[in-house]
């Protein structure tokens, strides 16, 4: 499936598909891009007590979400290093309205985390459990695909998504016999 050139108000209009969309692998990367930064930003406010790294990488997600949201994906850093890391994997195809709702929520929490620690000065160990909170979505976006942003989208939206990501929408897990794995492979 090929992009078309004309691009949706949010996402991207695929051929075969009637909704805008986002590419799964592009936003798992750029979620694992952002991850890697965070805790490293993390770990040193952790073990050292210097917030600086920790604020800077609080100033990097609220602007990468702010591109995002405002300006386009395209030219969000974080999406667009992950888009060129994962170009030669088949895109998978979601909808872009839980991914807006997602970063809405990101965005949200680097607004808060950098107006509380930058101008309001709350104590350290709440900027620790915010930006813990944060870098715990992101964990779970990059290494699981569970999108929890996603998942509050689907559950206060008015319509319900489509395309979700590892197709939540529709998938009902089953038991195992009528899934298909009714034996057990040696190990």
């Amino acid at each position: 499936m090929s992009t078309t050139a004309e691009a949706p108000a949010f996402g991207e209009k695929v051929d075969g598909i009637d909704i805008p969309v986002f590419n799964e692998r592009a936003v798992r990367a750029s979620a694992g891009l952002l991850f890697l930064v965070g805790i490293v930003g993390w770990m040193l406010a952790f073990t050292t007590g210097n917030f600086q790294p920790l604020r800077a990488f609080g100033a990097l997600f609220l602007i990468d979400m702010v591109m995002r949201l405002a300006v386009g994906h395209r030219v969000a850093p974080a999406m667009a290093l992950g888009s060129l890391l994962v170009r030669w994997q088949r895109p998978e195809w979601v909808g872009a309205s839980q991914k807006r709702f997602a970063w809405w929520l990101g965005f949200g929490i680097a607004a808060i985390g950098c107006t509380g620690f930058g101008w309001l000065g709350l104590p350290g160990w709440l900027m620790l459990s915010l930006c813990g909170l944060c870098l715990s979505l992101l964990f779970l976006e990059a290494a699981m695909g569970i999108c929890v942003g996603c998942e509050l989208q689907r559950l206060f939206a008015k319509e319900p998504p489509q395309l979700c990501p590892g197709d939540r929408c529709s998938y009902t897990p089953g038991d195992r016999a009528t899934s298909g794995l009714t034996h057990q492979h040696p190990v």
